[in-house]
């Protein structure tokens, strides 16, 4: 955990006296036995951090918060976290608004560098209000974790307010019908002369599938393998494919691979020189690099991957005129995680069942007791396989 908390640029050579390191910060706890070896906030911190070590990206967005915090305690209020109040959380959130001075805090021209660069900052621009939202969430979690390992006497952002938020009347960020059409088109119209473009076009359908079929996160295509893919028959005796996701917050759950899934996997496979079907402890990525490498793509990869054709899908689209030029705009703000959004709101229109729609995607944790329902499970598959289609 070396890398916990690092201060290049402008905050080279952190050493901190003792009134600033929080050995002895006014909320220190006093009288309680700590769970946690932390003489000060830095090692008290990487202990909160060391928790998310497994998990890359929610260990780097609470480096993140709990970086920024330190640094804004430390070097602009001059006060360690430990010592921090309700009253200074207030101003922290309006710097967060705006942090300034901009050339000691935030990247020049909002690029960002390499951690060890002297031109990084801790900040590429003002943060949204959503952004302030989560960052304040994040620190809120850390503050109480070391509440409860008895590191401090107490949770100043636990004194704020909090707004119930109203969540959105619909999700906004999917693809309509026609525009999931224009996408798939566009696939179909990749070239495949060489042996380079079909390996692109195979990954790039299969990545499609996978993501609208599977509903996944691409974190998830990330992270998981073609070993997770088994086979099991229904109570009817039925054969039917399913994929072992292990999802956000570590939770697991059965996505089904219908007959077209397996159809794509079968067929990018044999693309990428491998027997059709995976076997149970395979430990192949769910989308290679293509080339002689066999290790997992990144999540930026894949995102770059998606937003190429959500690109050449948008440009193709324009070349009809600018009565196609808002459909175009969409398909350029699209994401991947707009596939998974699209993928949900699909599946609603075809009218599958909402608890099934829930369970395909895991928004919610199964209950213990769901790994015996296994008629449950089976009802769900074949409703998904009937009435979710990806129609290559």
């Amino acid at each position: 955990m070396a890398d916990s908390l690092l201060v290049p640029g402008p905050f080279e050579g952190l050493q901190l006296p003792s009134d600033l390191d929080g050995s002895h910060g006014h909320n220190r706890a006093v009288g309680k036995v700590a769970q946690i070896a932390a003489a000060n906030d830095l090692q008290a911190i990487q202990a909160w951090l060391a928790r998310f070590a497994d998990t890359r990206t929610t260990f780097d967005n609470y480096r993140k918060e709990a970086e920024r915090l330190y640094l804004w305690a430390v070097f602009q209020l001059g006060r360690p976290i430990s010592s921090l109040t309700h009253e200074d959380f207030l101003v922290y959130q309006r710097f967060l608004a705006d942090p300034q001075p901009r050339d000691k805090w935030v990247a020049g021209a909002g690029r960002k560098h390499p951690r060890g660069d002297p031109r990084w900052r801790p900040f590429y621009g003002p943060l949204s209000p959503a952004s302030q939202r989560q960052a304040m969430v994040i620190l809120n979690v850390m503050f109480a974790w070391l509440v409860q390992a008895g590191y401090l006497a107490g949770n100043p952002l636990s004194l704020s307010r909090h707004r119930t938020r109203r969540p959105k009347p619909r999700i906004t960020r999917y693809l309509d019908a026609d525009l999931w059409q224009e996408v798939k088109v566009y696939i179909e119209g990749l070239p495949c002369e060489t042996d380079r473009q079909r390996a692109h076009y195979f990954r790039i359908r299969w990545l499609f599938t996978l993501l609208y079929l599977g509903g996944l996160r691409i974190s998830e295509v990330g992270c998981n393998t073609m070993g997770a893919f088994f086979c099991r028959r229904d109570r009817d005796g039925e054969e039917r494919w399913w994929l072992e996701v292990l999802g956000k917050g570590e939770k697991e759950r059965l996505v089904p691979a219908t007959n077209e899934m397996i159809v794509e996997l079968a067929r990018y496979r044999r693309e990428c020189g491998l027997p059709p079907y995976p076997t149970a402890a395979e430990d192949t990525p769910l989308v290679l690099p293509i080339g002689k490498s066999r290790g997992p793509l990144t999540r930026a990869g894949l995102h770059a991957i998606v937003k190429k054709v959500f690109d050449g899908a948008a440009a193709r689209l324009r070349l009809r005129g600018d009565a196609y030029a808002a459909r175009a705009d969409q398909l350029e703000r699209a994401s991947a995680h707009w596939l998974r959004h699209t993928a949900g709101s699909h599946m609603a229109d075809r009218q599958i069942d909402l608890r099934s729609i829930r369970d395909n995607l895991g928004h919610e944790s199964l209950k213990t007791t769901s790994q015996y329902l296994h008629s449950d499970d089976d009802a769900r598959h074949k409703e998904t396989e009937q009435k979710h289609r990806i129609g290559w």
